[in-house]
């Protein structure tokens, strides 16, 4: 069975008008995720991730502290986040993003975000959205079963919290209210472990921090 390591983004600037750039704790955690995967020995032979930008320089920053490893990365759109501003535009001018964005409580987005994910998988948003929940859907999966066909020893992915979220309620044949919560817990440059051939997928741990566990590194444990 091959080893894939699902990695969501970096910290990215949420609050600020380029919400696809990480932060200074987001380069920081990615850094040190990169560390501990040098120190514990480990390599990967694929690289894969979304086009955001957020994706790709976590990945960099990652592989950087892993001493540069010769290894090309693929990007794929399909591992891309939703467009959360979106989704609360078609909430209706209530919820609009631009409010919610700015809002200083990451608690308060996070209680809108949820109620707005709600309304969107079950096609109740009144306004018009750019992608449905089942396209959302199925593009996951799309990726989800790319990675499974090229296959690779250890295979590391580069993604946002709803993708995975979706990812890991697939393989675990759960209702849509399962990526939702699930999608609510992602912290950034969280580690979530599968084991996968061409047919078939497991989950082994999900949304870990084992680069953060040391008592002076707490405070980087971050959501947006």
């Amino acid at each position: 069975m091959a080893e894939l390591d699902l990695v969501r983004h970096g910290q990215a600037s949420f609050g600020v008008e380029n919400y696809d750039e990480l932060s200074s704790c987001g380069h920081a955690q990615s850094r040190w995720l990169g560390e501990y995967y040098a120190q514990s020995g480990l390599t990967f032979d694929r690289v894969v991730t979304g086009t955001m930008r957020r994706h790709a320089q976590t990945a960099d920053a990652l592989l950087t502290a892993m001493g540069g490893q010769p290894v090309e990365i693929v990007q794929d759109a399909d591992l891309n986040e939703y467009d959360f501003r979106a989704l609360f535009s078609a909430f209706g001018e209530s919820g609009s993003a631009s409010g919610l964005v700015a809002e200083s409580s990451m608690k308060h987005f996070y209680k809108g975000l949820r109620q707005v994910l709600q309304l969107w998988s079950e096609d109740k948003l009144p306004g018009r959205v750019p992608e449905t929940w089942g396209q959302f859907q199925a593009r996951v999966e799309r990726a989800r079963l790319a990675i499974q066909g090229v296959g690779g020893k250890r295979v590391l992915v580069v993604s946002s919290g709803g993708p995975i979220a979706v990812f890991t309620q697939q393989i675990l044949h759960a209702p849509a209210a399962a990526a939702i919560a699930l999608n609510m817990q992602i912290r950034n440059s969280s580690v979530s472990q599968y084991v996968f051939n061409d047919s078939a997928m497991s989950l082994v741990t999900f949304n870990t921090l084992p680069h953060l566990e040391q008592t002076e590194r707490r405070e980087h444990v971050t959501y947006g």
